[in-house]
Order: structure tokens, then C-alpha cells, then sequence
């Protein structure tokens, strides 16, 4: 039996990861991921209903999927959040939350039910007052609790920090610290160009600034851990520590040659990479009784090798590009 290949993209990527935004709503309004402004949400009778969700979900598993990551905008915060889990469950697949911790203690008991394993909290400062200048809200207690609360219930919790030259670069060390008896691990993300968050070059701290901060405290200490396939971070642990940490480097250091990913907007159209202007809409045909399979396999037909065609210095530093792409609110972390 030949084997299906919709999900093979040019390059010979198959795309086995399935990232779904279930919302573009959130309760925060972190700086580098919505405009000063906000954005202007999609209608609701143009975003995905729970059992569309599930029907593409159940098509990419059949396809060869095998994770599915829930995000949002926060995708806690969707009224529907508990049946789309429940549904998504009986799927054959692996199934992620990436949250920003403030509504996840209420969701506790439906995680461990949906068998989620792993839980990935954003959060960009261990200080107050920065977390809510960057977030725009005080919710670092609350944020903090969360992260105890899920160690304690078993999951293996992971944290997103998104660095910001000037922000939060002092605060590597701290970070990395929290590994040492706790059994976390700390992801260091390099700050990305969206649509309204003001990027530019000189915020960006290097997947090489955070490993020479890092040699400089702990000397001879850095123990490179191996990656797992197709994994967007490279991994390394403190010598004697407890937890390890990562640095996600798609602008410095992209993985591009071994992406498995594929996102889905919560308005039902697919990217084949967070960089690309490019959308292919499912909810069009799913809606129209018409299979999907043509436009999934078009959009990994359309992928570039490398970051939605920004493959050289002069384009991701180009703002004309990042404006074309959405907000990463709405694109789904």
C-alpha cells in the first residue's frame, strides 16, 4: 500500500504536528504578541464551531498526525474549552496545552482526564512589576501558583520566556536557576517579527548572547542534552541541576530543515509556517460539504524551506514582511 504523502511538503518534510488556535481572545496583552491597540476580532460565525475543530483534527490524525497543541490567543478562556479537549481526546494522538496560567488551576481535573501529560506556561519575568508591564495585567501571583500547582499534580511543566534585549535579558540566570531543584524546563525564545509588536533587530537576544551569559556563570557546567527529532529547541542542562533549559532561535538559529509543524488559525485557515503571509482556508470547503485534502495539500505544496521565504538578513529585518503576516494573537502561539 503506497503511502500518503498530503502531508509531504516539497522538501520532503512530513508534517506530523498539528498546532490548533482555538481563540484570538486572551486575558492578557502581552507586548510582543498583541498590538498597543488590540486587534479587531474575527466575527464568530467565521471561527471554527467545536465539532469543525474536531472534523479537521480527526482528518489530520488519519492523515498521519500524531501531537495536536491547543493555543490561542488563550485557549482557556474559549467557553467551549472542556468539550473540544474531551473530543479531541479519543483521537489516537498526543495532545498539548500552551496557556498563560491564569485560568488553568479550574481546568485541572479535565486535563488529567484528556490524559494532557505536559503543559507549556508563558511567562516572561519573575518580577512583578515587569510581568505586568509586559503583559499589561497583575496577574504574576496567580501565573507563579499555576506553575507550583501543575509540579505538584505531576505534569512535566515547561516555560516559555520570550527574550527582549533591555526587558528581561538580565533575568537568563534567574531563570536557569529554577532548574536546579525544580524538575521544569525553561525555554528561551528569541523575540520573532508579527504584525504591531514593534520588532526590530536590536531587541533580539541571540540563541549565542544566552549561551555566553551562561558559560560566564557557570563554567564547564553546560551539558548539551540531546534534541528529540524534529524538536524546534536546542537543549542543554546545569551539570547537578534538577530541570534543564532550551533556546528556541527562529531568527538566529532556525530549525526550518526539520519542521514537522502546521498551525491552524481559529478562524479555520491553515499556515504552513508561523513566518508566512500565506493562509489556506479549510473552513471554506468543510462548509461547503467538500474535502479538504486539496488545500492541505496546496499549503504544504506553498511551503518555503525556510521561515515563509525570509531566508536571508535583509528579509527578516525587512518590516515591510512582518506587516503582511497577522499578529501573533491571532495566529496562534
Amino acid at each position: 500500500m503506497e503511502k500518503d504523502t498530503t502531508l509531504t511538503d516539497t522538501f520532503g518534510r512530513t508534517h506530523t504536528y498539528l498546532r490548533i488556535s482555538l481563540t484570538e481572545k486572551c486575558n492578557l496583552r502581552c507586548t510582543y504578541c498583541m498590538p498597543a491597540d488590540g486587534i479587531m476580532l474575527t466575527p464568530r460565525e467565521h471561527l471554527m464551531t467545536t465539532d469543525e475543530i474536531y472534523t479537521i483534527a480527526q482528518q489530520f490524525v488519519a492523515l498521519g498526525v500524531t501531537k495536536i497543541r491547543l493555543t490561542g490567543g488563550e485557549p482557556m478562556v474559549r467557553k467551549d474549552f472542556p468539550l473540544i479537549l474531551k473530543k479531541l481526546s479519543s483521537l489516537a494522538v498526543e495532545i498539548g496545552i500552551t496557556t498563560n496560567g491564569i485560568l488553568a488551576d479550574r481546568f485541572l481535573p479535565i486535563l488529567k482526564e484528556a490524559n494532557v501529560k505536559t503543559i507549556t506556561i508563558s511567562i516572561d519575568s519573575l518580577y512583578r512589576d515587569k510581568f505586568k508591564k509586559i503583559t499589561r495585567r497583575d496577574e504574576f501571583e496567580k501565573v507563579w501558583n499555576t506553575i507550583q500547582l501543575f509540579q505538584k499534580e505531576g505534569f512535566s511543566v515547561k516555560l516559555n520566556i520570550v527574550l527582549i534585549k533591555g526587558f528581561n535579558d538580565t533575568e537568563i540566570i534567574d531563570f536557569i536557576k529554577l532548574t536546579k531543584n525544580q524538575n521544569i524546563t525553561i525555554r528561551f525564545i528569541e523575540f520573532m517579527p508579527f504584525d504591531g509588536n514593534e520588532w526590530n533587530m536590536d531587541k533580539l537576544v541571540t540563541y549565542q548572547d544566552i549561551l555566553d551569559k551562561v558559560n560566564y556563570v557557570f563554567p564547564l557546567q553546560l551539558k548539551r542534552l540531546n534534541d528529540a527529532p524534529n524538536d524546534t529547541s536546542r537543549n542543554y542542562k546545569i551539570n547537578g541541576y534538577l530541570g534543564s533549559f532550551a533556546i528556541i532561535s527562529s531568527v538566529t538559529n532556525p530549525f526550518c530543515d526539520t519542521c514537522n509543524r502546521i498551525r491552524l488559525t481559529a478562524d479555520g485557515k491553515l499556515k504552513n509556517c508561523l513566518f508566512s503571509e500565506e493562509e489556506f482556508s479549510l473552513l471554506k470547503p468543510l462548509r461547503a460539504n467538500q474535502s479538504i485534502l486539496p488545500t492541505i495539500k496546496k499549503a504544504l505544496h506553498h511551503k518555503f524551506a525556510t521561515r515563509g521565504g525570509m531566508d536571508t538578513p535583509d528579509k527578516i529585518q525587512n518590516p515591510n514582511l512582518h506587516t503582511k503576516n497577522r499578529s501573533m494573537i491571532a495566529i496562534g502561539g
